[in-house]
């Protein structure tokens, strides 16, 4: 890293170091509109028709990733279309058509578990409020919001390992803890812009803003990011580093 990139560094961190409440939130708010800019187009990536299967395929998502899960899921849900289906399915059958996504028996038992309490408590139904849904075995937080944010239309942010990591980066909060990352971030947006924003900030994570070699130079936050110099900073590897819909053909 360059001298004058290590001076420039420095500065952001000093200045989120001393930012006041007010600051953040102005600066926060202007990233996510960037960012939504950059990714107009952000949504949940996990195919579905309806809540039960975007419930079921988000508990599938664990260890994995969505491209696999929505390889999964159609072959799944014709075969168990409902949850008394997938309550009463034959173990060794789904774990066959599960086994691509990974620990394939553990994720098997969650599913039919999660199709008998569906039918036992909700009359087969996913129910619509997050206080409901993080009863049902193997539902936290974060599976509870993807649902309530895509599927009913009701705002909630999604912490999973890119939203927690680009949160951080951000300068937005320090919380490890995702349910303190959640409501740290939370207040810091109007409620409606939840949902919207977990698609963005997902977005960012997966296509520019990577774990191990983040593409400062092509990121379109770099001035506003305390981060910046984390990873490469020469826009024309920076650009190489892109892995989205955006990103030059001959280096995707």
């Amino acid at each position: 890293m360059s001298s004058l990139v290590l001076l420039a560094y420095a500065a952001r961190v000093s200045a989120i170091r001393t930012e006041t409440p007010l600051a953040l939130t102005r600066r926060a708010r202007k990233m996510y509109r960037q960012l939504h800019e950059r990714y107009p187009y952000a949504h949940c990536e996990l195919d579905f028709d309806g809540p039960l299967q975007l419930l079921v395929a988000t508990v599938l998502s664990a260890q994995t990733t969505d491209v696999t899960v929505n390889r999964v899921t159609p072959a799944l849900f014709r075969r168990w279309p409902t949850a008394a289906a997938l309550a009463g399915a034959d173990r060794t059958e789904m774990e066959e058509v599960l086994r691509p996504t990974g620990f394939y028996r553990a994720k098997t038992n969650s599913v039919i578990k999660l199709g008998a309490a569906l039918v036992e408590r909700h009359d087969g139904e996913v129910p619509g409020r997050l206080a409901d849904m993080v009863k049902l075995p193997g539902v936290g937080r974060k599976t509870a919001n993807v649902v309530l944010g895509n599927a009913f239309g009701v705002p909630g942010i999604t912490v999973d390992t890119h939203f927690g990591r680009l949160a951080r980066r951000m300068g937005w909060t320090d919380e490890e803890d995702p349910v303190k990352v959640e409501h740290a971030v939370g207040a810091l947006f109007p409620k409606k812009d939840w949902t919207m924003l977990s698609h963005v900030v997902i977005f960012h994570g997966r296509r520019t803003c990577h774990a191990r070699r983040p593409a400062c130079g092509a990121c379109p936050v770099a001035r506003l990011c305390p981060s910046y110099g984390a990873g490469e900073t020469d826009p024309d590897r920076a650009a190489k580093l892109l892995k989205y819909e955006l990103a030059p053909v001959a280096d995707k």
